[in-house]
């Protein structure tokens, strides 16, 4: 027999080498397998663990140590205060991404109709994040994954978006409208030799999210070029990109002459979102 203390203590031990946060993967493994919250291992530290629960935990500490990432193991992933379905379809969402919602929000009435889209919406948190934030504005999003966007509309059902329509696309090819108020988007921007792409969580990310060609810029010149096409007067253009490209993507930008062009920071401190507006 087993107690719910002694095996959070073994399997931070088992994680320690191959996991930045043992402790609280532990945690998270173990309440995914009693369908409880943390609060509960702290409250019933010596409720013993019967046999089928023990082996299940054996086998999620297993994937765990050999890499696979949290949010694919429990199939979920916080973003924006929301829980989101993931797979390995998808991306994970993560709190840099965040920054594309604070900096949207704010060009979004609340309380009358617009447009916008989430070009490579993956599993839809960019969204079904801004949908039911903004239910006025009617929002597309797409995804050139079948996959993918299987993901996104369970998130979309699961949050009642009906604002938001998803469609396949490889970003604006099968987009016929030419009025959208703003254009988002999370693209590749990895570089293909790139060496994080060899560890944590990235390993087992879908590569097609991750890389670009042209050190990892080719999806946001393609982006950027398209959007001035569908772009109404005013709009704006809203791009996450590597902590390093802020120069490269503000001259992609410059380019095709957008103005009032800005980037902003992450929580790291890293240049990560760069803003483009819009005047023909």
């Amino acid at each position: 027999m087993q107690d719910i203390q002694s095996a959070l203590t073994e399997a931070s031990r088992i994680l320690a080498e191959s996991s930045d946060s043992p402790e609280l993967d532990a945690e998270i493994l173990l309440c995914l397998i009693l369908e409880k919250n943390r609060s509960y291992l702290r409250s019933w530290p010596k409720k013993q663990l019967h046999a089928q629960q023990r082996l299940q935990y054996k086998t999620l500490l297993t994937k765990r140590q050999q890499g696979t990432p949290i949010a694919y193991i429990t199939g979920q992933r916080e973003f924006w205060s929301r829980e989101f379905k993931v797979s390995p379809d998808v991306l994970i969402p993560r709190p840099d991404t965040e920054l594309l919602i604070e900096l949207a929000l704010p060009l979004i009435p609340k309380d009358k109709s617009c447009k916008l889209i989430d070009l490579g919406t993956g599993s839809g948190a960019i969204a079904v994040t801004l949908a039911t934030e903004r239910p006025y504005a009617q929002i597309i999003g797409t995804d050139s994954s079948e996959a993918a966007l299987k993901i996104a509309k369970q998130n979309a059902d699961h949050y009642h978006c009906r604002n938001l329509r998803l469609l396949q696309s490889f970003w604006f090819e099968q987009i016929a409208d030419t009025d959208f108020d703003l254009v988002i988007s999370n693209p590749p921007y990895i570089a293909a030799n790139d060496p994080h792409l060899q560890q944590g969580d990235l390993r087992f990310e879908p590569h097609s999210a991750l890389v670009a060609d042209e050190n990892g810029l080719k999806d946001i010149s393609v982006i950027a070029e398209s959007a001035c096409k569908h772009l109404k007067e005013g709009g704006f253009l809203l791009i996450e990109h590597g902590y390093n490209q802020q120069p490269q993507v503000q001259a992609i930008f410059e380019s095709f002459d957008y103005a009032n062009i800005q980037t902003h920071s992450d929580l790291g401190g890293n240049p990560r979102v760069t803003v483009g507006q819009w005047h023909p």
